[in-house]
């Protein structure tokens, strides 16, 4: 078992003095049976009415409004989690057992339905259906991630936050998000539920206990072969010790930390910064 403590600050920079805005954040760890939250605080800056719910794929939301006059929005989540080793072997249903299994489940169609965000690239799509014809699902699953992974190149500023996975494809380069929705649409594309999961990432395989390091928003995958099975395409290893759920959902669209509008003029400049410290 692991023990983090995070600390993610974000928020937007305005132009010019804004009146109000109302936003929805995604940044609290979900508790499950591997993952115990043993503390969650959220800090806003302005302060503003807020609510805590849980959205339709089982992520924590909380929406606030601020209607006072701003020029920034802070918002500050720390949060402590304890992760313990997640159950990764699959079922290796057949593929009729899984289309079966499909049929009677709507959050089971919704994640084998791609979205534009996802919708594969050719090339991937006959790769996939090649793999699909002589292999289980799970198996197929898991060479189409590979195969992701030695094509493609882990390159900021290739792709940008609204970046579809054609795109990404045609640069053969991009973030883990890109790499999710490339996995994403391969696997849907042969008949096998995909989900996005967004999180957090421990960068180091064995973290000194007690350092900080800088991290980031991390993004991976779900897919059902019996069971959910976590896979990080981007880096090519099972979703486990160092990989921290926050939120899941079709696509990114569906989990961004942090989304809102505002009431004033000129732009807004989002900030990032995320700091992960092993406690245990």
């Amino acid at each position: 078992m692991r023990r983090y403590r995070i600390v993610h600050t974000t928020g937007f920079k305005y132009q010019s003095d804004v009146n109000a805005s109302y936003n929805e954040i995604r940044m609290l760890p979900i508790q499950d049976d591997y993952q115990l939250v043993f503390n969650s605080r959220l800090d806003i800056k302005p302060h503003g009415t807020s609510q805590e719910f849980e959205d339709y794929f089982g992520s924590r939301v909380v929406s606030f409004e601020v209607l006072e006059q701003h020029s920034e929005l802070v918002i500050t989540a720390t949060n402590v989690v304890e992760l313990r080793p997640r159950n990764q072997t699959a079922n290796d249903c057949s593929w009729q057992t899984l289309a079966e299994q499909i049929q009677r489940s709507v959050m089971l169609t919704d994640a084998v339905t791609n979205s534009k965000r996802t919708m594969p690239p050719v090339e991937l799509a006959k790769f996939a259906r090649k793999q699909a014809d002589t292999m289980t699902p799970s198996d197929a699953a898991m060479s189409i991630c590979k195969f992701i992974f030695e094509k493609m190149t882990y390159l900021s500023g290739e792709t940008g936050v609204h970046s579809i996975a054609t795109e990404a494809w045609s640069k053969k380069s991009g973030v883990c998000q890109d790499f999710t929705h490339l996995a994403l649409g391969a696997l849907r594309s042969v008949g096998i539920p995909a989900r996005y999961v967004s999180g957090y990432l421990h960068p180091q395989p064995d973290p000194i206990v007690g350092k900080t390091v800088v991290g980031e928003s991390h993004a991976w995958i779900e897919w059902f072969c019996g069971t959910w099975i976590g896979f990080d395409p981007t880096n090519d290893v099972p979703a486990q010790e160092r990989h921290v759920v926050v939120a899941r959902g079709r696509d990114y669209d569906d989990v961004p930390p942090l989304r809102g509008v505002f009431n004033g003029y000129g732009q807004s400049e989002l900030f990032v910064s995320v700091e992960i410290t092993r406690e245990a």
